[in-house]
Formats: structure tokens, sequence, C-alpha cells
């Protein structure tokens, strides 16, 4: 099902959200979560810490230094080590880069459908396609290493989404007009919102899994990624 909100004119690039968008990312955040408080558990003193002392590491970093929150990658390794620093844990460097290096090698353990893969690879025949992600996964770890002409992840390449960094940026570098470039992901608040707000077109894979804030509309909405296929004709 592919129903149109607003009338799109011709666009030169198609952009992906990665999590939830082009694979379910619920299981894979729950393994690579586990796989860090598997190893922050073998050292006693973060064991003896009541209720989910991670959480207040996350909480604590991010009250004191706001700015973070545009940056996952950096906001995780940070908070890791204030909270070991905090506990005065014996080489607490090296244990927050280990704690990390788990979470992030379990954050990377994906399977992309070869149909998703297959879809990427027919849109590039007539379009650029490229990556836009607020997350902190590393596409080439995976098999989606070779299905994008860009990847902007937040933090690096500017704010999170709905801000336009990424967005603006995508342009700069590819040479086109923000009307020229459709944005497909499943959040409201960040997608939608953001390609919106940036004057790009978007399209919202419906995601009822969570509530959303956003009340504006997408140009397009999609119930499955496949829908996509009619942009190919």
């Amino acid at each position: 099902m592919m129903r149109f909100n607003r009338a799109i004119s011709a666009v030169k690039v198609i952009s992906f959200d990665l999590d939830d968008t082009l694979y379910d990312n619920r299981p894979i955040i729950k393994n690579a979560i586990k796989a860090q408080q598997d190893y922050l558990a073998a050292i006693p003193e973060w064991a003896a810490q009541s209720g989910d002392f991670w959480r207040t590491c996350r909480n604590g970093y991010a009250l004191e230094h706001p700015e973070i929150i545009n940056d996952v990658t950096l906001w995780r390794q940070k908070a890791l080590l204030w909270g070991l620093e905090t506990l005065k844990v014996d080489n607490a460097a090296f244990h927050a880069e280990q704690a990390y290096n788990a979470f992030a090698k379990a954050r990377s353990d994906i399977k992309v459908a070869t149909e998703v893969i297959d879809l990427l690879a027919a849109l590039r025949k007539k379009y650029k396609v490229i990556a836009i992600t607020n997350g902190n996964v590393d596409v080439s770890q995976f098999n989606l290493k070779d299905s994008f002409d860009l990847v902007l992840q937040a933090g690096p390449h500017g704010n999170a989404k709905p801000e336009s960094d990424m967005f603006d940026l995508a342009c700069q570098q590819l040479g086109v007009n923000l009307n020229e470039i459709l944005h497909v992901g499943d959040s409201l608040d960040s997608d939608v919102q953001g390609a919106n707000n940036a004057g790009c077109y978007s399209v919202w894979l419906e995601n009822a899994f969570v509530p959303y804030c956003y009340k504006g509309l997408a140009d397009i909405e999609i119930s499955d990624i496949f829908a996509l296929k009619s942009l190919l004709v």
C-alpha cells in the first residue's frame, strides 16, 4: 500500500533511515545492551550497584553535557567512562572501551533480508540511494555495506533528525536541492518531521510500536518497504 497525502515532483535521491526501517532493530539493540551489561557485570564495583546503574550513567552524563544527545555513539562511550570513574574502577578507560566494543560488535550483528538488498540495488539504477541515521550502527560491518552512495550519521555529520543538518549536508555532497530528496523512515518524530522541516519529501513506513508527538503528515505513507517498488516504473 502506498498512500499519497500530497503530490510530489521528481526526485533524484532516496534517503533511508536504517533502524526499524530496513530491518527490525528491536532484537538487535536488546542483544547489544546485553553484551555491554555482561561485560560490566564482571566488574565487582559495577555489579554491586543496585537498580539500573547504566541508566544513571547515561542520564547523569547527559545532564552535565546536554549537547551529547546528538551523538549516541559518543554519548555511550562517555557515559560508560563517567560511570566507571565515578565508581573509581581501576583502568576505567580500558573497561569503558571494552564494554563499548562488546556493545558495538553485537549492535552490528545484523543480516538484512536479501529482498531488501535487492530493492536498494534496483532503486540505485534510477536514483542516488543514501542513508541518514540517528543511530550508531556501522553499515560497513554487515550486508548493507555496498548499498548506499552516501551514509550520514548523527554526531559526526551533524545534529540528529529532526534537525536539518544531515539533509543539508546530503544536498551539498550530492549536488542536489532539498526538494529532490525523498526520505523514508519509520519515525514520525525524527524522519517525517525532519524531512518535512528540511524541505525534503517524506515517506512514513508505518510503525505502531511507539507513540509519536509529531502531528504533521508524511507526503507518502506505506505499510511495507516493498511498496517502494512503484518508484521503479
